[in-house]
């Protein structure tokens, strides 16, 4: 167990958090940057006193329990999470148990910045995790429940059907990342239940499901036909989260196209 190097390690990721991009209230000024000590603890569901220990390198070897709490409250990214169980002795963390659907604030502050270019966040289940307001506009209104999943929505007709070209290739993807998915996360059952669903009420679903598709995310174009817009040919982008296996899609169209004339309109509104 490398005892200074896990103190450090600790003490470094918990100045690089702020209190709000958890939900926590901001208090009083703090002293230092970060998240007080006592907010970790709380956090990782351990005492104050434990985690100041391991802080001050002076603690006993924590478990594989308490290193998966300290890898959760500090917000680790996979890399991290398998760093912090190598400092502390213990070379196999435990398997992630599901997708990641929280969105780190980095990437959600990416999307604000981008106003004319509609964006959102997939999980490794196709569910939207994070979007901006160009992207509900072009996608539909129900993204603000924050419950959409474009797989149910592709194959169940859960929700808006605007696209009018490249559905036929988008159900190939949606089912090869979420064959993907289920092999990382056996153990997930929104997963599963997901599945079972698309399984039980989509006969194109359990034919794809059996070809294995296979697909890399990339450049896609297609046209959306919009209730109120029109018709418009978009440009659509992948950049991939690989800490977290999630997806952030960028919607454009051509520079000085009607499309992009378009966009620039409903990002007005």
């Amino acid at each position: 167990m490398a005892r200074q190097e896990l103190a450090r390690f600790l003490r470094e990721r918990r100045a690089a958090l702020r209190p709000h991009e958890l939900g926590l209230p901001a208090g009083l000024p703090r002293r230092t940057p970060g998240l007080r000590r006592e907010e970790v603890a709380e956090l990782a569901h351990m005492s104050v006193d434990y985690y100041t220990r391991l802080e001050q390198a002076r603690g006993p070897r924590p478990s594989p329990r308490i290193l998966d709490g300290l890898g959760r409250a500090l917000r680790l990214a996979p890399a991290e999470r398998n760093h912090l169980f190598r400092l502390a002795g213990t070379s196999a963390p435990p398997p992630a148990t599901g997708a990641v659907r929280r969105v780190r604030p980095h990437v959600a502050r990416m999307l604000r910045r981008l106003p004319d270019t509609g964006a959102i966040v997939t999980d490794a289940t196709y569910g939207v995790v994070a979007w901006n307001p160009l992207a509900q506009a072009l996608l539909g209104g129900d993204l603000a429940t924050g419950t959409v999943n474009l797989a149910r929505r592709r194959f169940l007709a859960g929700g808006p059907a605007r696209e009018s070209s490249g559905k036929e290739e988008f159900g190939h993807i949606v089912v090869a990342r979420l064959r993907r998915a289920a092999d990382r996360y056996p153990h997930d059952p929104r997963l599963a239940a997901l599945l079972a669903e698309l399984h039980a009420d989509s006969e194109e679903f359990r034919h794809l499901w059996e070809t294995r598709p296979v697909h890399a995310p990339g450049h896609r174009t297609k046209v959306l036909d919009h209730p109120t817009a029109g018709r418009l040919r978009l440009n659509c982008d992948v950049l991939l989260v690989p800490d977290d296996d999630q997806e952030v899609v960028l919607i454009t169209a051509d520079p000085g196209s009607p499309s992009a004339r378009t966009l620039s309109r409903l990002a007005a509104h």
